[in-house]
């Protein structure tokens, strides 16, 4: 398999919302825009927002959405301080864990987004 680059779609009840968050907050750039979907640059690849999926008011459930969107970035206290500027709320500002430390917010549907700050030592899932 070659593969050209990687993708993740997500199917979203709230679509306005849902593209306002990742478009304005998030401050992704748009690669493309339809009645359906748009879809937006990543470092890596790109995330695409489609309608179809279920909102929740509170974060879905492993049953609900077995994914987590990650971004790791290299300065997780300043990411979290810039995005609540921006009005993000948080559920967690800082999960230590052995391999890294991750800061935990929702999407308008209620898809669970974390950032990570990955150590680079041996202890580290990259390894």
């Amino acid at each position: 398999m070659n593969i050209d680059e990687f993708g993740l779609i997500l199917f979203v009840e709230r679509f306005q919302k849902c593209v306002s968050f990742y478009q304005n907050l998030l401050q992704l750039p748009v690669r493309r825009s339809q009645d359906m979907l748009v879809c937006f640059d990543l470092p890596i690849g790109y995330l695409m927002v489609e309608k179809g999926g279920v909102a929740q008011t509170r974060e879905k459930t492993r049953g609900e959405n077995p994914a987590v969107l990650r971004f790791d970035v290299e300065d997780l206290s300043k990411e979290v301080h810039s995005l609540k500027e921006r009005g993000i709320h948080f559920l967690e500002e800082r999960c230590v864990f052995e391999w890294g430390t991750i800061a935990v917010f929702l999407d308008p549907d209620g898809n669970r987004i974390e950032l990570g700050e990955i150590q680079t030592t041996s202890a580290s899932y990259r390894t």
